[in-house]
């Protein structure tokens, strides 16, 4: 039997920003699989030795685990000079060893910043939105929008940023004015609804607390 209900979903009204916490999302896949290796895919890439900057451009793939990130453009801004070799003209550029959004990950790596039509898949779980910005410094993933689409089946919920803390996993939506909005449906065994407050994933075993 299927169970359908829609809603708008505020923070205390008294607050300059709605946020929902707790949104079990497609981000978090960077959280679970930080001790895996990122895969980067594009049709051109250029190095900026100097800036310690890589720029992957044209269909964009960055796959860590069971989560895939694509996107127009794919700049990863380094430390130290780590940056992957290439002629600038490489189809298929080779992966970045070690090298994860978060605590766990290669210290080389200082952000990450995908932008144009930037897509996140893990299983049943998608999120759409303009840019998404990988600050290691901060254990933050940070995905821009106009607005942020965040679907788990038939479920969605839109606001105008989605933040995942890499440390615990934890995610939010905010929305700067109005609402964030929701549509919330269950469809069946093995399809569960993005329902704010369901719970965070465990974050992985010994990843340091998060920086005060």
């Amino acid at each position: 039997m299927m169970l359908a209900a829609s809603a708008l979903i505020a923070a205390s009204e008294a607050a300059a920003q709605h946020t929902v916490q707790g949104i079990p999302n497609a981000m978090q896949g960077f959280s679970q699989n930080r001790d895996q290796p990122i895969h980067i895919e594009a049709a051109s890439l250029e190095v900026r030795d100097k800036k310690k900057e890589a720029t992957f451009v044209g269909n964009v793939k960055v796959v860590q685990g069971d989560t895939t990130m694509t996107s127009k453009i794919l700049v990863v801004f380094y430390e130290q000079n780590t940056a992957p070799a290439g002629n600038g003209t490489s189809a298929t550029p080779p992966p970045i060893q070690s090298a994860t959004p978060g605590p766990g990950g290669s210290s080389s790596i200082r952000k990450l910043e995908a932008k144009g039509n930037v897509v996140v898949t893990k299983v049943d779980q998608v999120v759409t939105g303009d840019t998404a910005v990988f600050d290691t410094k901060a254990n933050l993933i940070t995905m821009l929008g106009n607005p942020v689409v965040l679907t788990q089946c038939k479920s969605v919920l839109r606001g105008d940023r989605l933040l995942v803390d890499m440390t615990t996993g934890v995610s939010r939506v905010e929305s700067d004015s109005g609402k964030v909005q929701g549509l919330f449906i269950q469809s069946g065994p093995g399809c569960t609804p993005v329902t704010p407050g369901a719970g965070a994933p465990a974050p992985t075993s010994g990843a340091p607390n998060k920086p005060k």
